[in-house]
């Protein structure tokens, strides 16, 4: 099964090349590094002795997930290095804002793309000591190979939702024999071990979330109290890591309740891929609603128009900034049936939260944070606007909310602590 995979990853491979091509059209950090993604490095650097730990997060969910484990790792191996591998231009510039502290001691480059050839000289350049791959990634070819050359492979801060199993057991051996080659999956909750277990991992400790770990960055602070200022007195509704077709939902929403809304509302959006601000900023503006730009809005003082009635979050890195210049955060990509986002970055700055119907890939840490009354599910755009006029209207109760998320967000720290412990018995 694998051979037929590795087949069908090498007739692909034209097509893939092409699509990354065309991709780089809006995005231009798809036409960089293409060696690396094919398994091509330069000459290893003079600090190539040092023991080199390799971590994947693929995306920017993932590398902002990985910054506990990272900064951990580095502080509790301080002779070793890592070795950061994405698959997108967003998820490798969201690892270089947030691991730039740590120069020549991190190096990131793209995954290889997962053929037997390219994984091998991926891994005999960079000589990793273990494998640690965060959430969901699991690469058969690659973890055949580190299994070949005594490279231990771990599954950090892994989830597994009973779709995603579905999918996987669709695979048949190809994936179960993938999961029987990790040594260690380190899972979120007790229902994410479970299914990891039945895929054949022998060996599974449930440890948390480790983005309950996650530090606020001094620096987004500083540029959300910026913005606050900016914005001045006016209530602020933030819409987080929007997808595809949620603005339209939510843009008509916030017109049709204009007369119910607090007058001065300021809507900010921050759509989660960045291929997508200009289009979200010509649909803002087509309904006639003016519309400014994170990216042209001075924070030095001045202040941004009263007549903006919509914020384009257009910025990499600030989500932390939004979330704390916000009233009110609601979390994106659960609108429509895409699985939501993760509640807790705004659950950590005491932020109340609002969270649509659809949180299927982060289902326990939303029933956890509605529970613990941190967060109040809405079932479509219409009630999202409906509880933001309602919060916005009982200051006692938003400051609830507010608590009870951030109360919620430091009981469940540790995750990274935790699955530190397991590492040492690996390499």
């Amino acid at each position: 099964m694998r051979l037929f995979y590795s087949l069908m990853w090498w007739l692909a491979l034209p097509l893939v090349l092409t699509r990354l091509w065309l991709r780089g059209r809006k995005e231009p950090g798809y036409r960089q590094h293409w060696g690396e993604r094919l398994g091509f490095y330069g000459r290893a650097d003079g600090s190539a002795a040092a023991p080199v730990l390799w971590v994947h997060a693929v995306s920017v969910g993932e590398t902002r997930a990985a910054e506990p484990l990272v900064d951990a790792l580095l502080a509790e191996y301080p002779q070793s290095r890592i070795i950061l591998t994405h698959m997108t231009p967003t998820g490798r510039a969201t690892g270089r804002a947030l691991f730039a502290k740590h120069g020549a001691r991190l190096v990131q480059s793209y995954l290889p793309y997962d053929t037997g050839s390219m994984v091998s000289r991926f891994i005999r350049h960079f000589q990793p000591g273990v494998c640690i791959l965060m959430e969901t990634e699991v690469w058969p070819n690659l973890i055949a190979v580190c299994g070949a050359k005594g490279v231990p492979v771990v599954l950090a801060n892994a989830r597994l939702s009973e779709r995603s199993l579905r999918k996987a057991t669709r695979f048949g051996s190809l994936l179960t024999d993938a999961a029987r080659g990790i040594a260690l999956v380190a899972a979120q909750t007790e229902a994410d071990a479970q299914r990891v277990r039945s895929l054949g991992v022998q060996r599974v400790e449930v440890t948390g979330s480790i983005k309950f770990d996650v530090v606020v960055p001094d620096a987004a602070l500083a540029i959300g109290i910026a913005l606050r200022a900016a914005i001045g007195e006016r209530p602020v509704l933030l819409c987080a890591s929007t997808r595809e077709g949620e603005e339209e939902l939510i843009l008509q929403a916030f017109m049709s309740a204009r007369t119910t809304l607090p007058a001065d509302l300021l809507l900010l959006i921050v759509p989660r891929h960045p291929q997508r601000f200009d289009e979200v900023e010509n649909m803002i503006a087509a309904r006639g609603l003016t519309v400014e730009r994170r990216s042209r809005l001075a924070l030095d003082g001045g202040a941004m128009p009263g007549s903006v009635a919509v914020l384009l979050g257009d910025s990499m890195g600030e989500m932390f900034a939004y979330y704390s210049a916000c009233d009110i955060a609601f979390v994106g990509g659960s609108l429509l049936p895409l699985g939501g986002q993760n509640l807790i970055e705004p659950a950590a700055l005491g932020k109340p939260v609002l969270i649509g119907q659809h949180t299927f890939n982060f289902e326990l840490v939303t029933e956890d944070a509605l529970a613990a009354g941190g967060a109040q599910r809405v079932t479509d755009a219409a009630g999202l606007m409906s509880a933001t006029a309602s919060l916005l209207g009982d200051t006692a109760t938003r400051a609830t909310m507010g608590h009870n998320a951030l109360a919620f967000a430091n009981q469940h720290r540790g995750a990274t602590r935790r699955t530190l412990a397991l590492l040492p018995s690996l390499f």
